[in-house]
C-alpha cells in the first residue's frame, strides 16, 4: 500500500513538472506575461497556479502512468518546453513587429535621438516604438487575451498529449513562418505614417531646390513630427484592430503548428 502511495505520488509529481514546463515559455516570450513590471516571484506563483490547474487534465489526456526515471522525465521536458515556446513566439511575434513598426517612423521622423526605457521590455526604445507597444498591451488587455493564451495552452494538450511527442519540422516551420512574417507587419502597421512622413521629406525637398535659401532643416523637421503625430492619431484604431486580428490568427497559427510526430 505505502509503495502504491509514493508511486501515485511520484507519478503526479513527474506530471506537474512536466505540465510546469510547458507552461514556463509563456512568462518568458508571451505579451503581458513576461513583462518586467510583474516580479519574478509573481510569475513563479502564477506559473505555478496555472500548473496546478492543468495537471490534472493533462494526467488524465496521457492514459499511461508518466515515467519517474531522470533521463526520461529530463527529455519529456525538453519536449514540453519546445512546445511553450512555440506556442508563445507566435504570439510575441506581433509585438515584437508593433516595435520594429515604431522604430521605423522612430528614425524618419528624428524621435530615436531620444531613447526611454520601455517600461514593457525594460530596454532602451524611442518614444513612437513605446506608443505602439503600449496600444498593442492595452489592445490585448481589452480584448482578454490574457484568456486567450491560456485557454489556446490548454488546446495545446489536446494536440499534443503529455506523454507524446511534436513534430518538429512542424514547429520550426512555424516558428519560421511567424519570424518572416514580423518585417511584413511592420510596414503594413506602420504603412500610413510611414508614405506620409515620405511625402513630407519629399516635398521639402522640391522646395530646398526652388529656394535654396530657406533653411529646410528648421521648417522640415516640426513639419515632420506634426505630419507623423497628426497620422499617428488617426491611424492608432485601424491599428488597434489590426493587432485584434493578429492576436487571433497568431494564437491560430502557433496551435496548427504543434501537431503529434
Amino acid at each position: 500500500m505505502n509503495e502504491l502511495i509514493q508511486f501515485v505520488g511520484a507519478n503526479q509529481t513527474a506530471g506537474f513538472i512536466l505540465v510546469l514546463a510547458r507552461i514556463s515559455p509563456l512568462f518568458v516570450l508571451a505579451p503581458i506575461f513576461s513583462s518586467r513590471m510583474i516580479p519574478a516571484r509573481a510569475k513563479g506563483v502564477a506559473a505555478v497556479a496555472l500548473a496546478v490547474g492543468m495537471a490534472p487534465v493533462a494526467m488524465q489526456g496521457a492514459k499511461r502512468p508518466v515515467p519517474t526515471d531522470a533521463f526520461a522525465l529530463a527529455e519529456l521536458a525538453v519536449k514540453e518546453i519546445l512546445i511553450g515556446l512555440a506556442f508563445a513566439f507566435a504570439v510575441a511575434v506581433v509585438f515584437n513587429a508593433l516595435a520594429i513598426a515604431g522604430s521605423f517612423l522612430d528614425t524618419l521622423v528624428g524621435f530615436s535621438f531620444g531613447s526611454l526605457v520601455d517600461p514593457i521590455t525594460g530596454t532602451q526604445s524611442p518614444v513612437l516604438s513605446q506608443i505602439y507597444s503600449l496600444v498593442g498591451v492595452m489592445v490585448f488587455i481589452a480584448i482578454g487575451g490574457d484568456g486567450w493564451m491560456i485557454r489556446g495552452l490548454a488546446e495545446t494538450y489536446d494536440l499534443v498529449p503529455l506523454l507524446a511527442f511534436p513534430s518538429i519540422g512542424a514547429l520550426v516551420g512555424g516558428a519560421n513562418a511567424a519570424f518572416v512574417n514580423i518585417f511584413f507587419s511592420a510596414i503594413q502597421i506602420a504603412a500610413p505614417v510611414l508614405i506620409a512622413v515620405t511625402i513630407t521629406d519629399a516635398a521639402f525637398g522640391i522646395v530646398s531646390r526652388v529656394s535654396p535659401q530657406m533653411n529646410v532643416f528648421a521648417v522640415g523637421m516640426p513639419a515632420k513630427i506634426i505630419v507623423a503625430i497628426l497620422l499617428l492619431g488617426a491611424s492608432l484604431p485601424f491599428v488597434a484592430g489590426y493587432i485584434d486580428d493578429s492576436l487571433r490568427s497568431g494564437i491560430g497559427d502557433s496551435l496548427n503548428s504543434i501537431r503529434v510526430r
